[in-house]
């Protein structure tokens, strides 16, 4: 079976992380977490000015350097691409991330099996999300700050201590939500001048009910290889 790539964009908060490990699940993909690459770079005790300007960049709420993190992005694009199918949840963020890693994506699997999903979420959404959530320690999965996960203290998927992150403030995310309308917001338009069909999901449900949605957006491009698996239900594309 060919390898796919499902790339799922949306603002902070809007459940890109839980939807691709419910995707990854269904499907065996890798689930590709930038946030991850970078939080990791971010933790580093390091001399180099660059990484500390772009550590600097991170505690303000800013994206660091798009051209850096696509220099890391694609160094493990090339290696987990030779065996897995991926889902993205936090690439790409830029014109100029995009522009790096589109192309390696393409020559890795083809066009015709990279999707494009769009989660959108409002700004005051995204916010009261952000400021409430919590990951595990463990691995940071995420725990939405949604009434079924209210009264948990460990994380359902790895048993670990559910914390907070220090630098999810309100300020902070409505700055990091004003830098998504302004720098990744612009990238679906990116994709469809590169003819791409865009699957747009409503991020403000249960999150069942989005990922039956996105799942049902990919039916409707009708791709073979997730056709057996996907529900025939309603979905939307632009």
């Amino acid at each position: 079976m060919q390898h796919q790539v499902v790339i799922l964009i949306g603002p902070p908060g809007a459940g890109k992380g839980t939807q691709a490990d419910l995707l990854a699940e269904d499907f065996g993909f890798y689930h590709f977490d930038t946030s991850k690459i970078v939080e990791a770079k971010m933790k580093a005790d390091t001399t180099d000015p660059v990484l500390q300007q772009a550590q600097a960049d991170f505690k303000a709420g800013k994206l660091v350097d798009p051209k850096l993190v696509a220099s890391w992005v694609v160094e493990v694009i090339r290696e987990v691409g030779v065996t897995q199918s991926i889902v993205f949840s936090g690439s790409f963020r830029t014109i100029l991330e995009a522009g790096i890693e589109t192309p390696i994506v393409e020559e890795l699997f083809g066009k015709p099996n990279v999707h494009v999903v769009h989660i959108d979420v409002g700004e005051e959404e995204s916010v009261k999300r952000n400021v409430a959530r919590r990951v595990c320690k463990a691995n940071r999965h995420p725990i939405p700050d949604f009434p079924e996960f209210a009264n948990i203290t460990t994380c359902p998927k790895d048993g670990s201590e559910l914390v907070k992150r220090i630098l999810d403030t309100e300020e902070t995310m409505r700055v990091r939500y004003k830098t998504y309308l302004d720098e990744t917001a612009p990238v679906l338009d990116y994709f469809r001048d590169r003819g791409y069909k865009i699957v747009v999901v409503n991020g403000e449900q249960p999150i069942r009910n989005v990922h039956n949605d996105v799942m049902a957006g990919l039916h409707a491009l009708a791709h073979p290889d997730l056709e057996q698996k996907l529900n025939d239900s309603i979905g939307t594309t632009s």
